[in-house]
């Protein structure tokens, strides 16, 4: 399933299922080039391969100005993405990595991590959601193996 926004004109921007991370930035000039830089986060908990050529897609943001502003002035920092799954959800997740008390992490979108108390790597398990925090998630296995 795709997302819709209002991109240009308030017209609907598809957003992909494909979406890795998203993220605001600048763009910078460097000798005979423009730069966009990604996040170390970006790379260091998502799905993101510095190794890897990806498609880039530029989204503006409107630019909101009242009497006596300027568009030049900075804007407040974006609101943070919100986790990409709810308390009392279910989900089927591969345990990819241990934590450093033993629990199961599993990544799902945008690598948002959930941890599985229980699980090991290569673990295929069905899961609810029992805790949702805004860069991770516990979850509780209610199924072993699908």
């Amino acid at each position: 399933m795709q997302g819709q926004r209002e991109g240009r004109e308030g017209l609907p921007v598809e957003i992909s299922e494909k979406l890795l991370c998203l993220f605001s930035t600048e763009v910078s000039t460097e000798e005979d080039r423009y730069v966009i830089e990604v996040p170390r986060q970006e790379v260091e908990t998502g799905d993101i391969d510095p190794e890897e050529v990806y498609r880039v897609a530029l989204i503006s943001r409107a630019e909101a100005t009242t009497e006596g502003e300027s568009a030049e002035q900075p804007q407040s920092a974006p609101s943070e993405p919100q986790p990409p799954v709810d308390v009392g959800e279910t989900r089927y997740v591969e345990i990819e990595d241990i934590g450093k008390q033993g629990d199961g992490i599993a990544r799902v979108e945008r690598g948002y991590v959930i941890i599985v108390p229980g699980a090991d790597v290569g673990d295929r398990v069905k899961i609810e959601v029992t805790e949702v925090k805004s860069n991770f998630a516990v979850g509780e296995i209610i199924e072993e193996t699908f």
